[in-house]
């Protein structure tokens, strides 16, 4: 078998709240395959949230390591960890988190204007992208113009426009209608179909957790087995 794209060996995270430790992840192991679609199950406080955030390297562990590629992430400097979040790896919230000032195409864009991606070249892929998620014609609109379901596919459209090869998703459709959500699913389902990109969604809705190829069920911090 080939090497994973992502290997988790024996992850630990604790929490320091005033005098109490809280701790989240409980020696979580993890391999995913290049191209494979993963649902991470489990209820609120599972630590679903926090193991998406280690293997994103957007925290460290207190225990463990965490191989993508390869490589372990504890080993890069702090530019080689910001290149990796910003290139290899794609983020979409719950919340959407886009700048409300800034219309559709500029927050697809922004980014690939972090990574110094010329104007025209982001530009171009950033209205590619809107096209792909179905916002054509709703590129000139602020985040306050769109809808729950229109602002989740821009933040989708965003975390791609690097062309990552792992994209992490925390309850991409926590905040939407069944309906939406489905259309939010189907769209990722697409993707992945397409453009063969690693996908990890954490949800507590076994609906959606069903559309995976595979589904990891997170208990009080530790993977159920």
């Amino acid at each position: 078998m080939s090497e994973p794209l992502l290997s988790a060996r024996s992850l630990a995270k604790t929490y320091t709240m005033g005098k109490r430790a809280l701790e989240v992840l409980r020696g979580v192991s993890l391999d995913v395959a290049r191209g494979e679609f993963v649902a991470l199950r489990g209820a609120s406080g599972a630590g679903k949230s926090t193991l998406l955030h280690l293997i994103g390297g957007l925290d460290t562990p207190n225990a463990g390591d965490i191989h993508f590629d390869g490589q372990n992430l504890a080993s890069f400097s702090e530019k080689e960890l910001t290149y990796f979040r910003n290139h290899r790896v794609g983020f979409v919230f719950q919340a959407y988190h886009l700048l409300p000032e800034l219309n559709a195409l500029e927050n697809v864009c922004l980014p690939a204007r972090m990574a110094r991606t010329p104007v025209g070249k982001a530009g171009a892929r950033g209205r590619d992208l809107l096209a792909w998620v179905g916002l054509k014609d709703r590129m000139d609109h602020k985040p306050y113009e769109l809808s729950g379901g229109e602002q989740q596919r821009v933040a989708i459209a965003r975390a791609l426009i690097n062309e990552p090869e792992l994209l992490l998703a925390d309850e991409p459709t926590g905040n939407l209608d069944s309906h939406t959500g489905g259309e939010i699913i189907g769209l990722l389902k697409n993707l992945r179909a397409e453009k063969q990109t690693t996908l990890v969604i954490a949800t507590h809705d076994a609906k959606v957790a069903a559309h995976a190829e595979r589904v990891v069920e997170l208990v009080d911090g530790q993977i159920q087995t």
